[in-house]
């Protein structure tokens, strides 16, 4: 009978000389790679703040169906308590927690973004990686480097699908939602790497992940809510990919750029080997796409942030909203179809979901936004998207007289940015314009340390079924965040993150 492998290692997939690894194979030995050193310190600082500020919309998602759902039916499974589910009183085996907090965090559309490949990927794999370093005891610091790598691993993949001419993802163009299909990936290896697994054992974990990540983007047009359990879902399938990995299931070394493999199934035609190898393996290791991710600062739709700022900037300029009779708001000619139209529709949404993929209503929201309202330093918040607000009428007056066109030069910059520009007619007839070509929380004007724990206060504080002991629980789960690359576990941030859902 054939041996067992041992635990941590897998048999070879297929024999390799350096010069010829696949893109998996290099994808692994990268991971062992960072394993076995020190993140750089910026990058650890980096993927800290992801951290927090995924938490920090999980929480504020527990009121969300989506995510009671899913932590009912782990519960309903049951297994071997392992790791916290966030909102659950019990623990749950890894694979369901990541399934649960996964969920959450996508669940209010409030989660980072890379551009230009359109991807959310910490919510895939930091649930992932959170559940497996919480399982095998990880210190804080293997946390950040599996959780990093596994985020790299995703938008590299994610980007070899970016089509320059179409300016759109091949996944997204096909109906695929990216984030599910690769985060999968992403969160096998960061999931891999905390499982201690040698580099033949990472790559069967892609080649095993591979087979598991899915994600259909038809909800996006006529409704539901299955999008929301997709970075759960590639969670999930992360880290029992990594434990099937473990236990000696193997997956093919040329998964992704194979003739049946990941690339070819997901994009057919449309697959180029080539810019695959390129965009897996060019620079790995030195240029990290990690550091090209943004964070969003409002909740609502990332094509209508830049208009949000550009409404803010006129309000502090002095423009009155009650003399205004007209807005112009110019944006990339792409994102119309999302943020502007029907125009009627947009002017009038029918609901604070509707609101937050409207153009003149988050424009109108930036006018009138409550400088002593919870999250006020960031502009406009969950306050401004329930289904009250989205029904005010000063706001959807000041949404009534806005007017969407394409702007040539938001185009250009178009998608490595999305940007907006806001001209205000007062009744005197003069015209005053603010240009926003730079995304806030974009890595060119990043959310600092202070600005990332004043979103997550304010998320933790809008939880609909935080304690009421919440605010001094959720600062001391900020403080245990920034500190968790010197921690020795994850003990005291899993009792800190118990502690704001319970109110104690």
């Amino acid at each position: 009978m054939p041996a067992t492998p041992a635990a941590g290692a897998s048999p070879a997939p297929a024999p390799s000389t350096p010069d010829r690894l696949t893109p998996a194979q290099h994808l692994a030995r990268f991971a062992v790679d960072v394993r076995g050193g020190t993140l750089r310190a910026d990058l650890a600082e980096k993927i800290t703040g992801h951290l927090l500020d995924l938490l920090g919309n999980s929480i504020a998602a527990l009121g969300e169906r989506p995510g009671a759902a899913v932590r009912e039916l782990a519960a309903e499974w049951g297994g071997t308590p392992a790791a916290t589910a966030i909102g659950s009183s019990v623990r749950l085996p890894a694979p369901s927690a990541a399934l649960v907090n996964g969920t959450l965090a996508h669940s209010l559309d409030f989660d980072d973004t890379h551009l230009p490949s359109v991807l959310h990927p910490s919510s895939p794999v930091l649930p992932a990686a959170l559940a497996t370093a919480e399982a095998v005891g990880a210190c804080g610091a293997d946390l950040l480097a599996a959780s990093a790598v596994g985020v790299e691993v995703t938008c590299r993949l994610g980007m070899a699908q970016y089509d320059e001419e179409l300016g759109n993802s091949v996944f997204f163009d096909r109906g695929l939602h990216a984030t599910a299909i690769c985060g999968a990936i992403g969160a096998a290896v960061a999931a891999a790497m905390l499982r201690g697994l040698d580099a033949d054992g990472i790559c069967s974990a892609i080649g095993i992940a591979a087979s598991m990540g899915s994600g259909i983007i038809e909800a996006n047009r006529t409704g539901g809510t299955v999008k929301r359990v997709h970075c759960g879902w590639a969670a999930h399938a992360g880290v029992v990919a990594a434990d099937m990995a473990r236990l000696g299931l193997t997956g093919p070394p040329t998964v992704l750029e194979g003739r049946f493999g990941f690339f070819q199934a997901f994009c057919g035609e449309r697959f180029d080997p080539d810019l695959v190898a390129a965009a897996v393996t060019d620079g790995l290791g030195e240029r990290w796409e990690l550091s090209r991710l943004f964070i969003k600062p409002y909740p609502c739709n990332h094509f209508t942030h830049a208009g949000v700022d550009a409404a803010m900037r006129l309000r502090r300029r002095g423009v009155d909203p009650g003399r205004i009779t007209a807005l112009t708001l110019g944006v990339p000619a792409p994102v119309l179809r999302t943020i502007a139209e029907p125009a009627a529709e947009k002017a009038h949404p029918r609901s604070g979901y509707h609101a937050a993929f409207s153009g003149p209503y988050t424009v109108a929201a930036g006018l009138l936004a409550d400088p002593s309202a919870p999250g006020a330093g960031l502009g406009v918040f969950h306050k401004d998207f329930t289904d009250e607000a989205a029904a005010d009428p000063a706001r959807l007056a000041l949404a009534a007289r806005v007017t969407c066109v394409a702007d040539e030069e938001c185009t250009a910059a178009f998608p490595h940015q999305f940007p907006a520009v806001l001209t205000a007619r007062a009744d005197d007839g003069s015209t005053v314009t603010e240009r926003v070509m730079v995304n806030r929380g974009s890595p060119q004007d990043p959310l600092d340390a202070d600005e990332l724990t004043a979103k997550f206060l304010a998320n933790a504080a809008g939880s609909s079924t935080a304690g009421p002991g919440r605010e001094a629980a959720a600062r001391e789960l900020a403080d245990e965040v920034w500190k968790i690359g010197s921690a020795q576990d994850t003990a005291g941030l899993t009792r800190a993150l118990s502690a704001v859902v319970t109110g104690t």
